[in-house]
C-alpha cells in the first residue's frame, strides 16, 4: 500500500484516538481548550487581526508596488526575489506570522512573483513580531527585557541568513515581473529613462490603484471579511494543538518524547531539562516559550534563551498549519517552507550562544553562561561540541554573505556597463 493510501487511515485513526482521550480526560480537554482560546484572544487576535486588514488595504492601494519598484535593486541580487518581496519582508517581520504567507500568496495571485521566488518569500519572511517577541516572551515568560536583544539578533538575524540561503532554492533563471506588477504603470517605468526610482515608484502606486478601481468602503469590508476569516482558522488551530498537546500529556504519551529529546540535548551539549519546553515549543509556540523561561533555575540563561529562540524560529505546527492552509490556495510547496524553519531554528540557537558574550556581557552575569556550574553531565560536551556548530554556522553565513554580495556587485556592474538601449 503506498503512503498516500496509507495517509487517510492513519488520519482517522489519529482522530478517533484524540476523541477517546476527550471522553477519559475530560477535564485536561477542557482546560488546554480554555488556554488556547485564551491564547488567541487575549494576545493573537488583537496583535494580528489589525495588520491583517492594514496589509490587505495597502495592497489595495498599491503599496506594494511602491516598495517593489524601491527595492527591487536590493531585493533581486541578494534573495532573487523581485522588489515587491520587500513589502511582504516589512510587514512579515513587523506583523509577525503568518503574515508573510498571506501577503505571498496574494503576490502569487497577482502573478507578481513565480512559485521558486513565492516559496523563497515564504521561508524567510515567516518570523515572531516584535509584540510579541519582547512582550509576551521577554516580559512575561522570561522576566527580563534585556533578553529581547539577543531573541532579536538571534531570530532577525537567522531569517537574514535564510533569505540568503534560499536564494538558491530553485531553478537559476531570472527573478520575474520587476519591482511591482507585470502591469504596473509600464509608460512610467520605460518611457521616462531620465526619471527618478522615486517617480517611477508612486506612479507605479498610482496605476495599480486605478487598476484596482474598488472604492474605500468597498475596500475595507473585504478586508475585514477576509481578515476575519484568517483569524478565524488561525485560533482554531491554536485551540487543536492546545488540546491535542494537554490530551498527549495527561495520557502520558509526551514522557517518551521527553526521553528521547533528553539523550539528544545531552549529547549536543544542552541542559536535558529543556526537553519539555522544546517538546512544547514543537506544538505550538507560545507554550513552548513560556516553558523555556519558567524552566528551571540550575538551567543557564543563556541556554533558555537558545531553547526559546528556537521556538520562535520554528514556529510549532500550529504556525506550519495555518502557512499549509494559506499556501493550499497557491501552488507554492510546504516542504521547502518547513525544511527552511528547521534550518532557521538551529541556526538562530546558536547564535545566542555565539553573541551572547558580545550582546550580553556588560548587562549579564557572564557566571550565568557556565554549563559546569549547573550539570556536571552536560558542562563537558557545552565547552566543545556547541561552540564548533555555533563557529561552522558563523562560517556558513559569512560565506553565504560574502558569496550574495558578489552576486549583487557582477550584477550591478554588469546593468552599469551594459545597460540596454531603450
Amino acid at each position: 500500500m503506498s503512503v498516500k493510501k496509507l495517509g487517510l487511515p492513519l488520519m482517522l485513526a489519529s482522530l478517533a484516538g484524540l476523541m477517546l482521550l476527550m471522553t477519559v480526560f475530560p477535564g485536561a480537554y477542557l482546560e488546554s481548550a480554555l488556554r488556547g482560546l485564551a491564547i488567541w484572544w487575549d494576545v493573537l487576535f488583537p496583535s494580528l487581526f489589525p495588520f491583517f486588514i492594514i496589509s490587505e488595504m495597502m495592497l489595495g492601494f498599491g503599496i506594494v508596488h511602491l516598495f517593489g519598484t524601491l527595492l527591487d535593486p536590493l531585493m533581486k541580487p541578494l534573495f532573487r526575489i523581485p522588489g515587491s518581496g520587500g513589502f511582504v519582508a516589512a510587514m512579515g517581520y513587523v506583523s509577525g506570522y503568518p503574515i508573510g504567507a498571506k501577503l505571498t500568496a496574494k503576490l502569487w495571485e497577482q502573478n507578481m512573483v513565480t512559485r521558486d521566488e513565492g516559496e523563497r518569500l515564504v521561508a524567510f519572511t515567516t518570523s515572531s513580531d516584535p509584540i510579541f517577541l519582547i512582550g509576551a516572551v521577554s516580559v512575561g515568560f522570561f522576566h527580563n527585557p534585556k533578553i529581547a536583544i539577543i531573541l532579536a539578533a538571534a531570530h532577525y538575524g537567522g531569517g537574514f541568513l535564510i533569505g540568503l540561503l534560499m536564494r538558491f532554492h530553485g531553478k537559476q533563471r531570472a527573478t520575474s515581473g520587476g519591482g511591482g506588477s507585470p502591469n504596473a504603470a509600464p509608460a512610467a517605468g520605460e518611457g521616462e529613462a531620465k526619471s527618478s526610482r522615486i517617480q517611477r515608484a508612486f506612479a507605479a502606486m498610482h496605476h495599480a490603484r486605478m487598476q484596482d478601481g474598488r472604492g474605500m468602503g468597498e475596500m475595507l469590508r473585504q478586508a475585514v471579511e477576509s481578515s476575519l476569516k484568517l483569524i478565524i482558522v488561525v485560533g482554531g488551530l491554536v485551540v487543536f494543538f492546545s488540546v491535542f498537546l494537554g490530551l498527549l500529556t495527561q495520557a502520558g504519551v509526551m514522557k517518551s518524547l521527553y526521553l528521547m529529546l533528553d539523550h539528544l540535548l545531552t549529547a549536543v551539549g544542552f541542559p536535558p531539562s529543556l526537553s519539555e519546553a522544546l517538546v512544547g515549543g514543537l506544538f505550538e509556540v507560545t507554550l513552548g516559550a513560556r516553558s523555556a523561561g519558567e524552566a528551571a533555575s540550575s538551567v543557564p540563561l543563556p541556554y533558555k534563551a537558545a531553547a526559546a529562540a528556537f521556538i520562535l524560529s520554528w514556529g510549532g505546527l500550529s504556525v506550519h498549519a495555518q502557512i499549509a492552509s494559506i499556501l493550499h490556495a497557491t501552488n507554492l510547496r510546504y516542504l521547502p517552507f518547513m525544511f527552511a524553519r528547521l534550518i532557521h531554528a538551529l541556526i538562530a540557537a546558536f547564535l545566542v550562544l555565539l553573541l551572547w558574550d558580545p550582546l550580553m556581557g556588560t548587562m549579564m552575569p557572564a557566571p550565568a553562561f557556565n554549563p559546569l556550574q549547573a550539570d556536571p553531565g552536560f558542562g563537558a560536551a557545552a565547552g566543545g561540541f556547541a561552540d564548533r556548530i555555533a563557529y561552522f554556522c558563523l562560517l556558513i553565513a559569512f560565506m553565504t554573505l560574502a558569496s550574495a554580495l558578489w552576486a549583487w556587485l557582477r550584477a550591478w556592474w554588469r546593468s552599469a556597463n551594459h545597460r540596454p538601449a531603450k
